[in-house]
């Protein structure tokens, strides 16, 4: 039967759209008044660009697309009620129609209960489709019945049990209280959110910051909010989230992207991995710089008309100390060894030269150029890395009592011809950024400007870190570096920590990051995309993964149990590619990954075409297509409707934290899970199967 409320509520949806429609033809009006042809003053062109970002801006946040504008209402006690949707929305007469989720009044829309109604008579949820309601669901407050603890369950469940669509759409229509609680927390300091699968920590940390940018537009639209992503099919999985939510001027980023030098997607050694992880190699580093700060090692000798002026090797050893003093970084050190440097020769000739007059007749020589690259050269990252990591002996200057010899062994590397081919790996990206810290910009000594722009290293006003428990001391240093002012949200799994540094707790993590505040840690405990026949598999491999941690409460059940099947090893790829196309049929329309480890995955991409299974992969295609097989190292955060984990013994054995990541593939999916084996299986799968299961 439906709602008495329905078509009234439909048709102040569609008087909302109305609404919107006007805001946008006023934008859109504005444009067309305030361009200009290329006559006018610089500072009205200046005007006008400025006013033209502006509605552009707007125009953007107006543009909704397929999504809902409107997803409920709240009526409070006093009598009046307030419509609560994705952007703000005002009538003619700037009366409000619709208010934004982020406004302060429309809290209680995610965190009223019945214990603590916050002056709530009524709360409504909406069921749409675009623009059409389909449904509503009433909770009433004050009335003495029990409230459950998941805010608008119905519309909750019926959201999470839609098919997949290979992107992460955003839960601003379903937010709990404590997801709610997380992203209006006060800007400022580190949060860090503990979440285990499918407790949306990945959206909330999202939401927050379109909170923030809502609430603190100034200062944080100029100094920008910053998203860090652990790898690309990550970044493209989120990408729509924020946009949907009209903020989408915020930048999302892997770490390499914020490096200058190409990075290829190699991985190093586990042991060179682990030795550039650490936080060690910030003290190797910045020796490393020392060591190229050098005193001559003898005198330098220059002719000048009938004369020779002569740096002693005393002097040039108080050269380089005093440059050290003064200088904030090695590049700018240059200028002071160099005008240290004329002064001195410039001292020595009888009839008076000024040190800028010298230099001009005498920087151009070789022995010149020669003694000041040897004292204290102009060094980008890529030069101090080549360099350092192709001669032994610089390491073993730069490492000293900080790493031991098979640690040394491991940074080793061919030179090559140029610093232009090298390969730089993932686990360079932070030395790199380390080394261009220390370094500071290459500074022309004539202008002062940088030679690259990229030299710079530029912050933000809040950074937002996924999946963090995997980052190491050296890539959370190179993180706290961009922040402007200690503002970050930190969100991950320890339980899911797979890593070359995995931590034992945040207190690992939090050593690294900004302490201007005390960090203010935050736990998510629902689990909403796991079902809790899935989850109570994945949680006999938590128990051995990190036995100290408990999993999510489910709050749904899944379509069945998890289903496991053992096969004969030279049956193996056809019978995934069966148990893919039932599983296909099963979720109807939805996303079916094959998970694997990263040896197998490149195996089954092959095999699985030879049977005639259609997929993507992941690295190439993200999750576009219906089946989509994906290397365990590429799974964390993402989502599918049924996942088919292949040869869990194998992951086990290959990645360097095997249980955790086999906790991850267990945790991708929202409706369906399979397992299928010809090895023996790791011991937490071994026990008898749930009801409906094979093995």
């Amino acid at each position: 039967m439906a709602h008495p409320d329905l078509e009234a509520e439909q048709a102040y949806i569609d008087h909302a759209y109305d609404c919107l429609e006007a805001s946008r033809r006023a934008a859109v009006g504005l444009r067309r008044l305030i361009e200009r042809g290329p006559g006018g003053t610089h500072q009205n062109r200046w005007d006008s660009e400025v006013v033209d970002d502006v509605i552009r801006n707007r125009l953007a946040q107006l543009h909704l697309g397929d999504v809902a504008l409107c997803f409920g209402r709240i009526d409070r006690a006093e009598g009046d009620s307030f419509h609560i949707g994705r952007i703000a929305v005002s009538d003619e007469h700037q009366e409000p129609v619709v208010v934004d989720w982020r406004a302060p009044v429309a809290e209680p829309f995610y965190r009223a209960t019945g214990r603590e109604p916050m002056g709530l008579e009524r709360r409504r949820h909406f069921a749409t489709k675009g623009r059409e309601l389909l449904d509503i669901e009433d909770e009433h407050f004050g009335t003495g019945e029990a409230h459950d603890e998941i805010v608008g369950k119905g519309s909750l469940i019926a959201a999470l049990e839609q098919s997949r669509t290979g992107y992460l759409g955003d839960i601003v229509a379903t937010i709990q209280a404590e997801q709610d609680e997380i992203i209006r927390d006060e800007l400022g300091g580190v949060v860090v959110v503990q979440g285990g699968p499918g407790t949306g920590k990945t959206v909330v940390a999202l939401h927050r910051a379109a909170y923030l940018l809502y609430t603190h537009r100034f200062p944080l639209e100029g100094q920008g909010v910053l998203v860090v992503g652990p790898n690309r099919v990550f970044l493209r999985y989120i990408e729509r989230v924020l946009p949907s939510l009209g903020e989408a001027g915020v930048e999302l980023v892997t770490l390499a992207d914020l490096v200058t030098e190409p990075v290829a997607d190699v991985t190093d050694t586990p042991v060179a991995a682990a030795v550039k992880g650490d936080a060690r190699m910030a003290t190797v580093l910045a020796r490393a710089v020392r060591d190229r700060q050098r005193p001559l090692r003898r005198d330098l000798v220059v002719p000048y008309g009938a004369t020779w002026l002569r740096l002693t090797v005393p002097e040039s050893e108080r050269l380089v100390r005093a440059a050290r003093r003064r200088a904030r970084t090695h590049n700018a050190g240059r200028r002071i060894v160099e005008q240290q440097l004329w002064e001195a020769l410039a001292s020595q000739v009888r009839q008076p030269v000024s040190p800028d007059e010298l230099r001009d007749h005498l920087r151009a020589t070789d022995e010149v150029r020669a003694a000041l690259e040897w004292m204290w050269p102009v060094l980008s990252p890529a030069d101090l890395l080549r360099d350092l990591f192709g001669s032994p002996a610089l390491v073993r200057s730069a490492a000293r009592r900080a790493l031991d010899e098979r640690e040394q062994a491991a940074l080793h590397r061919d030179r090559g011809g140029s610093r232009d081919d090298v390969t730089w790996t993932l686990s360079d990206v932070p030395l790199l950024d380390e080394a261009r810290a220390l370094l500071g910009p290459r500074v022309r000594y004539r202008t002062g400007k940088p030679f690259d722009e990229g030299d710079e290293i530029r912050t933000y006003g809040h950074i937002v870190v996924d999946e963090a428990q995997d980052l190491t001391p050296m890539q959370l240093r190179m993180l706290a570096r961009r922040s402007l002012n200690g503002s970050m949200t930190v969100v991950g799994d320890v339980a899911q920590a797979t890593g070359p540094a995995a931590p034992d707790a945040w207190d690992d993590v939090l050593a690294h990051l900004p302490d201007r505040k005390p960090a203010r840690r935050r736990e998510l405990t629902i689990g909403y995309r796991t079902p809790a026949q899935v989850m109570e598999l994945a949680a006999r491999v938590l128990t051995v993964a990190a036995p100290d941690l408990t999993p999510p409460r489910s709050v749904r059940e899944g379509d069945a149990a998890p289903r496991i099947e053992r096969v004969d090893p030279g049956e193996l790829v056809r019978r995934v590619a069966e148990v893919v196309r039932d599983e296909l049929r099963a979720v109807g329309g939805g996303r079916v990954a094959v998970i694997a480890s990263e040896s197998q995955s490149a195996e089954l991409d092959e095999h699985l075409a030879a049977v005639g299974l259609a997929h993507g992969v992941a690295s190439r295609t993200g999750l576009d297509a219906d089946v989509t097989l994906l290397p365990v190292r590429l799974a964390k955060g993402l989502e599918l409707d049924s996942v088919v984990v292949v040869e869990p013994a194998r992951i086990v054995a290959e990645e360097p934290q095997g249980m955790r990541s086999l906790y991850v593939a267990l945790t991708r999916a929202t409706r369906r899970l399979a397992v299928v084996h010809a090895d023996e299986l790791p011991e937490p799968l071994r026990e008898p199967a749930q009801a409906g299961a094979t093995s």
